[in-house]
């Protein structure tokens, strides 16, 4: 019997900026990323100082463009979003397209930067590098807000085969002996009372699992 695999999903977050040179395409190109399965989680227009870009951009401090790139970033307003949706890092890297938009318009006329981009360096639009860099990102652009970490698919992985898949293979295998007309009800209250991290109940006095 053929079985069909699903694709793993892993939902993040992003920081997306519509650069000064793209502001005015902001409506088109807002339609552009909800038309891609994000959602907008939340969203600000501000216009940043020389020294908030000096910050925001710390990483290429030190390169020849650097001091271009924070005049360009602070010569009018941008437009804040933060993104999600599965594998948003990579998807609204890959929408975007490369960070030159003059080569993108030969290699990947279809990208954003193509499309928007007015040179090398004024490109439109900027899109978190990293799980790290989306983290640091979204906290400058949006400091009030409450940011999960984002944990590695690495970590996710580690973290369901070492503390979740064990147990609920156990029961999910008891579930499909009984074969219950209420699975979900009934796996959920095998998951109660088998909990491998509940203390265990002996002779009326509560027994630790030893470490």
């Amino acid at each position: 019997m053929n079985q069909t695999i699903h694709p793993r999903i892993y939902v993040e977050q992003t920081l997306a900026l519509i650069k000064p040179d793209a502001i005015h395409k902001a409506e088109e190109i807002e339609d552009t990323i909800l038309k891609s399965g994000f959602i907008i989680l939340q969203k600000r227009k501000l216009q940043l100082s020389p020294a908030q870009c000096s910050d925001f951009y710390t990483d290429l401090y030190g390169r020849p463009f650097f001091s271009n790139l924070t005049a360009f970033m602070s010569s009018g307003p941008i437009i804040a979003l933060t993104l999600t949706r599965d594998n948003a890092i990579a998807h609204w890297k890959s929408i975007i397209g490369p960070v030159n938009s003059i080569k993108a318009k030969e290699t990947h006329p279809g990208c954003l930067r193509a499309k928007y981009g007015t040179s090398e360096h004024k490109n439109a639009l900027h899109g978190s590098e990293s799980f790290p860099a989306a983290e640091r990102e979204i906290k400058f652009m949006f400091p009030n807000s409450v940011i999960e970490p984002f944990p590695s698919r690495e970590a996710t992985e580690e973290y369901l085969s070492k503390y979740v898949n064990p147990t609920l293979l156990l029961g999910l295998t008891e579930l499909c002996k009984h074969k219950t007309h209420n699975p979900c009800i009934w796996l959920a209250d095998w998951l109660i009372n088998n909990d491998p991290n509940k203390p265990r109940i002996c002779d009326g006095a509560t027994v630790e699992e030893a470490e």
